[in-house]
């Protein structure tokens, strides 16, 4: 199993420490490093940034949004990224949700969100394989554009720039059954939001037709800490906020999948309480329980026992989110 950071997106401004928690990650020997974006900073600046700082770890989207550009335009970022790099880059995308999507990017989230995915992918790999000009009659993303409202004039075109690689790794960050079931056949990756290695058998029907090199990604919070509550703490402010807050009460993907991981009473019960506006409740309403089967916190024998399930199971990449190097070098013992 494979070490990752993932340093997720940034808060009010930049954090100055990413870069050298990237470098130590790479003296550690992580095999990659992952930005992401929500609705503020961007996922491929700080990466770029990041790769000019570092020589070897690759460089990941760990969630770059569909919905913030168009799959040309995201396939021009990865190319050029994967160039200055030295073909470094892995390309992690997923739909974010319909709050997002509709109030911040101010377009329609997909009624086929399947089709829309799949769509957005074919154009990465034609872009990426230049084989010939970019060419789709799709239902999302038609290349050259075939809409009523449009000129009537676009030329299909290939990138003038020559990719490094045709087979530039892409990851989907997909949530629900069948979406996961399709990752598997049109992407090299899957990258979970929750993973519970306690509860593998919940994903056990979308990933059977994955092939043998697929990887799969998740997310954990990590932290070599004494008191495992405490360690918890931060889990649990994410889960009440992604839960809670990340989507309407009768459409949220990460409620759902939480609901679908045994813990539906629990789920609906925060996303009233944040909804409410009681934020702080919503947080002590997340079970200990839940939060702790998806990381990896507490004293270094703790994760070293509850490291061994994660490694046990289909995980090929554990993309760790940890707030001090002493916590990135105890994974790096363990897992060597």
């Amino acid at each position: 199993m494979r070490l990752g950071l993932a340093l997720g997106y940034w808060g009010r401004g930049p954090r100055p420490r990413d870069v050298e928690l990237a470098q130590e990650a790479e003296r550690l020997g992580y095999d990659s490093v992952w930005t992401a974006e929500a609705w503020g900073s961007d996922a491929f600046t700080p990466l770029t940034w990041i790769a000019a700082h570092t020589s070897r770890i690759k460089l990941g989207t760990g969630i770059a949004q569909m919905a913030a550009r168009s799959p040309t335009a995201t396939a021009m970022h990865a190319l050029t990224l994967d160039h200055l790099s030295g073909g470094r880059m892995l390309l992690g995308l997923g739909l974010s949700g319909p709050q997002v999507v509709e109030g911040w990017y101010g377009r329609p989230f997909p009624k086929s969100p399947l089709t829309a995915t799949r769509e957005y992918v074919d154009v990465l790999r034609q872009v990426f394989r230049r084989e010939g000009p970019v060419e789709l009659a799709g239902r999302f993303h038609s290349h050259p554009y075939a809409g009523e409202d449009g000129t009537g004039l676009g030329k299909a075109l290939k990138p003038i720039t020559h990719p490094l690689r045709a087979d530039l790794p892409i990851l989907l960050g997909a949530e629900g059954p069948k979406n996961i079931a399709q990752t598997t056949r049109i992407a090299d990756g899957w990258m979970p939001l929750y993973w519970s290695p306690m509860r593998t058998d919940v994903y056990e029907l979308s990933l059977a037709e994955a092939p043998k090199d697929f990887m799969v990604a998740p997310l954990v919070r990590a932290q070599v800490c004494d008191d495992v509550a405490e360690g918890l703490l931060p889990v649990k402010a994410m889960l009440g906020f992604y839960i809670g807050g990340m989507g309407a009460q009768a459409k949220n993907f990460h409620a759902d999948l939480m609901a679908r991981m045994g813990y539906e009473e629990e789920a609906r019960h925060i996303q009233r309480l944040f909804l409410d506006g009681r934020r702080e409740e919503a947080v002590l309403a997340v079970p200990d329980a839940f939060a702790d089967e998806i990381s990896l916190v507490g004293p270094r024998e703790r994760i070293a026992e509850r490291l061994e399930l994660w490694r046990s199971g289909p995980v090929t990449d554990l993309l760790v989110t940890a707030p001090d190097p002493d916590t990135l070098r105890v994974l790096a013992e363990l897992n060597s």
